[in-house]
């Protein structure tokens, strides 16, 4: 199961040191909802080896502001700590699993 991330913990998670995928969503978000398990099977499939996270837009307002984030499903990821790539739309279960194997290699 993906973690919630929230303005409050953002730090203390990219403190850890390993990669980080968040997924910024809303309830009300179709596309969002599409995606939503595909993240939790990520989460699940790279346990251990990548922090995998929702950020609730509507609940958290900072992280939003911070990278930028405009429309949602964006999905962001990271490695040591600086942003790396960022998707926005819908995406494939392929594309977000090609995508965290590269934070990895």
């Amino acid at each position: 199961m993906a973690k919630q991330i929230t303005d409050a913990n953002v730090a203390d998670l990219m403190a850890e040191g390993k990669p980080v995928i968040m997924d910024f969503w809303a309830t009300w978000c179709g596309p969002c909802q599409m995606i939503g398990p595909m993240i939790d099977e990520l989460a699940e499939e790279f346990d251990g080896k990548i922090i995998i996270g929702k950020v609730n837009v509507d609940e958290n307002s900072d992280l939003p502001s911070q990278y930028g984030v405009r429309n949602i499903p964006t999905i962001l990821f990271f490695k040591g700590g600086e942003l790396v790539n960022k998707l926005v739309g819908a995406q494939s279960k392929a594309k977000l699993q090609e995508e965290a194997q590269k934070l990895l290699d």
